[in-house]
């Protein structure tokens, strides 16, 4: 099972940097949203090819024409927050409030339950499970934020889960399509998403998207934007991570659509047979 999935959100929503991290910064950045949107619909329209879109609550507010195409276009469209903040760094009423009001915002476009949510860089860790309790609250059934490896942003190494599960936290259980990863000489491997899906060669990006029967991809517009500048405050790593594959990104992405089948997550999950899959609790 290959899931295709899409963080929609703008080039310079890039977390852990002063110069990008809130809504006060992000007037000082040139729109690339409409354009970037395009090719992704071009992509997905050319192959065919069903995707679910995590809409930033900010995106939607501010440029409603963009999640109108997504719902019209026939796409399914999951929450990714309001304001792409990190999770562990908001408190339980902040975390609340941002997604509550993403899914009022994205809900009042489509008319459609929004049922799915992905944490901004997967930021859900061992010290903010409580964001489980409040996504059941607000009627998510299905979670897309678990990074079950090590990772800057968070992540749990220990979920030791990397298929779709059921998550047990406090009482409360909630279905879990986490991010896989392939096994090499003992390390985990993360590759179908991000600056990880760039920096894999495709000879790669086939051998373990084939060898694996669970795949979760996760994809950016800024993903396929070879032109989009470079901020500047980035620390020599963090520039290498995001700009890393742009100008190859687009054809791997036509390559692997072309040599796989994706689904979308209503599809995915329909087939899975949720009464058989791992129980993690937390």
């Amino acid at each position: 099972m290959k899931i295709l999935t899409f963080d929609i959100e703008e080039w310079f929503h890039i977390l852990d940097n002063d110069s990008t991290k809130t809504v006060n910064e992000w007037g000082n950045y040139e729109i690339r949203i409409h354009k970037n949107m395009e090719r992704i619909f071009h992509i997905l329209e050319k192959n065919n090819q069903k995707a679910t879109f995590f809409c930033l609550g900010w995106i939607a507010e501010k440029y409603p024409e963009i999640i109108k195409e997504i719902s019209n276009s026939g796409y399914e469209i999951g929450s990714h927050t309001s304001l792409h903040q990190l999770a562990y760094e908001q408190s339980p009423l902040e975390f609340k409030t941002d997604v509550e009001y993403s899914i009022k915002t994205l809900e009042d476009l489509t008319g459609e339950k929004i049922r799915y949510f992905r944490a901004p860089g997967f930021s859900i860790r061992q010290d903010n499970l409580w964001t489980f309790e409040i996504l059941i609250d607000l009627g998510i059934e299905i979670d897309c934020s678990i990074f079950p490896a090590a990772r800057a942003h968070g992540g749990l190494p220990a979920y030791r889960s990397p298929v779709p599960s059921l998550l047990k936290y406090n009482g409360l259980t909630i279905k879990e399509l986490p991010i896989n990863y392939t096994t090499l000489f003992n390390k985990q491997l993360i590759f179908s998403g991000g600056g990880y899906f760039r920096l894999t060669p495709y000879s790669l990006l086939k051998k373990w998207t084939k060898e694996s029967d669970y795949v979760m991809s996760y994809l950016h517009p800024r993903d396929f934007d070879p032109n989009q500048p470079i901020i500047k405050e980035l620390p020599l790593f963090r520039k290498f991570k995001s700009y890393v594959g742009l100008q190859n990104a687009e054809k791997k992405l036509q390559n692997w659509l072309k040599d796989f089948h994706f689904l979308d997550i209503t599809s995915a999950a329909a087939e899975i047979n949720w009464e058989t899959v791992p129980m993690v609790e937390l």
